[in-house]
């Protein structure tokens, strides 16, 4: 049973967000553009610049080709949308490869943009890393089980889980990345028990993608759950809005009204 929860009408704040835990589920959602954050703002807690922006919106395969450069961008003006919601940006691939590397680039996010936080994917041998960034005042959101930036070398996605010793190595990992100081930690693609022996096992909250819903927060896709992304739906996407087919519905009334030169009518003319 659904149900109706109120706008979210003042700022969030990540200890806010750390409060939640255990008391009521976090709702995240992917943002790439003013236009669009402008929408979800007031309606979710947080939104994720993902890199997942070059599979939904440049055609790629996967997440590795985002820049530094694209990120504070699409960070930028997904800021300028949204002032409600905790906002956080994925740190592209190759960005984070030394904790000299990953500050001297996360110090940028924090300069250039007006997002609250940064996403780092990786465990236990992140953690040095996320440790570096929250000692020095950024705010870290860790991301362990099946992680985009891995999927090279790793040979493909890979559900995590699945067995007693990952289980162990996933709670090792979420402990990690909680004594490095995240402030909260995205757990993608895991077995649902496994999700929820990793949620007690830590203070932080959990925001689950693909991993059941005994995770403190779920965060989705935007262009995945309003349907507008097509070439492939995860198992774990639900689709809240056929946006492909309603804009398909919309783009054939308007070819048809003005081959007809019934648009522009003089309702619409000056």
């Amino acid at each position: 049973m659904s149900i109706h929860t109120p706008k979210i009408d003042k700022k969030v704040t990540l200890p806010a967000i750390g409060k939640m835990k255990g008391v009521e589920p976090i709702t995240m959602v992917t943002a790439y553009d003013a236009l669009f954050a402008q929408i979800f703002d007031g309606e979710v807690e947080m939104i994720l610049v993902g890199d997942s922006l070059n599979m939904s919106f440049l055609g790629k395969e996967d997440t590795l080709s985002a820049t530094m450069d694209q990120m504070i961008y699409h960070t930028q003006a997904v800021c300028n949308g949204a002032t409600l919601p905790v906002i956080v940006m994925d740190m592209p691939f190759g960005t984070y490869t030394s904790p000299e590397v990953a500050v001297k680039n996360a110090t940028r996010v924090y300069q250039e943009t007006n997002a609250q936080a940064v996403k780092i994917e990786g465990g236990k041998e992140r953690a040095h890393i996320i440790e570096a960034l929250t000692q020095n005042s950024i705010a870290v959101l860790g991301h362990i089980g099946l992680m985009p930036q891995f999927i090279r070398s790793e040979g493909g996605y890979k559900i995590r889980g699945k067995d007693q010793a990952d289980i162990d190595k996933l709670i090792e990992d979420a402990k990690a990345i909680e004594a490095a100081g995240a402030f909260a930690i995205v757990v993608e693609g895991v077995k649902a028990e496994a999700a929820k022996v990793i949620t007690e096992a830590v203070s932080v909250p959990t925001i689950g993608i693909g991993a059941g819903n005994a995770t403190d927060g779920q965060v989705l896709v935007w262009s995945d759950m309003f349907g507008f992304f097509e070439a492939f739906k995860p198992k774990f996407v639900k689709q809240y809005f056929d946006g492909a087919k309603q804009v398909r519905e919309g783009l054939e009334a308007y070819r048809n009204e003005v081959k007809a030169r019934e648009f522009p009518s003089d309702e619409y003319t000056y």
